[in-house]
Parts: structure tokens; sequence; C-alpha cells
């Protein structure tokens, strides 16, 4: 179905690096809790904890100054960070300019907080972490195109987003 989409999106000069292209699916509960444990991370049952994938920078320090803004903000709207996941990425297929800018993407695991039992409002709660986060790390983080550089694609307890820029072939 993507492949159809080919018409929709921009591609660069490179016939391998596109502005961008993602799929969309539930939660892979069982997955993760398998790929978590891995980790040390102990996954509460699904709908007690929301997934997001963030788009880190490549600097390390810039990447542990944006990690610390979004880790206070977990802590800060009553949550409890459970961990990260490095996202297994397959970069040979894409363009050198893509290349170039590849962030570093994690999986943060975020556990609902005990006095929110409404899925609807935990899904505000990660929302608004999501937003508050961006605007806080646009604004702290001493680097000219940190919105190029740090970016929080899906924030979700139930649903969850893998993109890249990638042409819709590639997905």
């Amino acid at each position: 179905m993507l492949a159809r989409m080919e018409h929709r999106g921009a591609c660069g000069c490179e016939t391998n690096t596109g502005d961008g292209a993602g799929i969309l699916i539930q939660v892979p509960h069982e997955f993760f809790v398998d790929e978590c444990l891995k980790l040390g991370i102990k996954l509460p049952p699904y709908g007690q904890y929301g997934v997001g994938l963030v788009f880190f920078p490549q600097d390390e320090k810039l990447r542990e100054e944006c990690r610390d803004i979004l880790n206070r903000n977990i802590e800060k709207l009553g949550m409890q960070l459970l961990g990260y996941r490095k996202v297994p990425t397959y970069n040979g297929e894409i363009g050198e300019s893509a290349l170039r800018v590849e962030p570093i993407m994690e999986h943060v695991f975020v556990k609902r907080p005990d006095l929110i039992t409404n899925l609807d409002e935990f899904e505000r709660k990660l929302y608004v972490l999501r937003n508050y986060t961006t605007r806080l790390v646009r604004e702290s983080v001493a680097l000219p195109n940190i919105n190029d550089a740090f970016y929080i694609a899906t924030l979700s307890y139930k649903t969850i987003v893998y993109k890249g820029q990638f042409t819709t072939s590639q997905v």
C-alpha cells in the first residue's frame, strides 16, 4: 500500500533518499516485553505504560542533554521512566545525505501514574509530555538546528510510529 503512495512524497537527488516515510502500528506489547527483559526492564501490562520513538542528536553531549530534559519532564508530570531501548536500524539502503543526518533512535518506556485509571487521560498526559519536552529542548539546547536533531516521533500507550528519511518502497 505504501509503495502506491510514492507520488505523494518528495525524493532527494539520490534515488535512495526520501523526505520521510513510515508506518503506524499498534504497540507490539509481547515483543516489547521480551525485548525489554533482555535489557533488565520489566514492563507492566498493556495500557499501564507508554512507549515513544525518540530521535536524538548524534552528538553524545547534546543527546544526554536532551535525554535529561525528557527524564526530568517524565518525573515532573508524575510518571516514571522505565527505561530506554536502542532501536535496531539498517541504514545500508539509504542515501548519503540521509546517512549524514541519521539520528540516534531509541524507544522510551514510561509507566502510567497509579492515580490515572482512564486510558484517554493517560494518552493526553503522554501528548503533553511529548510537546512540553520538545518545547523545552528547543529552548534549552544550544544547537542551531536542534529542531532537526531532536524529535519525539510518537509517544502513546496504544500506537507507535516507525519512520525515517526513506522513500516509500524502503519502509
